[in-house]
């Protein structure tokens, strides 16, 4: 049975070996090690069967409005092994994630990802909430936002802009 929890400094090096593997290259788990050191409020989930299985990650996303600034989350990584993929395991940690983000009272999360995959979560093209990435040359539909906290987001819009270690993998 897998079992969705905070990731613990035990996890760390199996962490970095579920993105490895799940994306097929390091560039993600050097990522993920970058925001680990060097921010405080990120929200790091483990999927865990007989080890850990998956990984997910939300970081501060700031969006600076006209009149205010505000900061909601941004999913990024996601990481399931190739064995437990299509598997549920995505699923658990997506929706264990943004409950907890409910909870925290986080007003928006935002998703560079498959526009066929986020919207069961209820994520839909960011633009439509006046919200643009940071990055030239994202499509519309594969930049994707689900506003937790509609009041909160009234009158706020503009530019995305994901913690500066984004900067390096993008």
């Amino acid at each position: 049975m897998i079992v969705i929890r905070h990731e613990t400094a035990e996890d760390v090096a199996a962490v970095r070996v579920v993105n490895e593997l799940a994306f097929g290259q390091p560039a993600e788990a050097d990522l993920v090690d970058a925001l680990r050191r060097g921010c405080t409020d990120a929200l790091s989930l483990v999927a865990v069967d007989d080890g850990v299985v998956g990984h997910i990650l939300f970081t501060p996303v700031s969006v600076d409005g006209a009149d205010r600034s505000l900061v909601g989350m941004g999913l990024a990584p996601m990481s399931v092994l190739p064995d437990y993929q299509r598997r549920g395991v995505g699923s658990a940690l997506v929706s264990r994630g943004l409950d907890l983000l409910r909870e925290r009272g986080c007003p928006f999360v935002v998703v560079v990802g498959h526009p066929e995959y986020y919207p069961r979560f209820g994520f839909e093209p960011a633009s439509k909430h006046g919200l643009l990435s940071q990055w030239q040359g994202i499509p519309d539909g594969v930049f994707m936002s689900l506003i937790l906290n509609p009041s909160a987001m009234r009158e706020v819009g503009g530019v995305a802009r994901y913690r500066p270690e984004f900067d390096d993998a993008v």
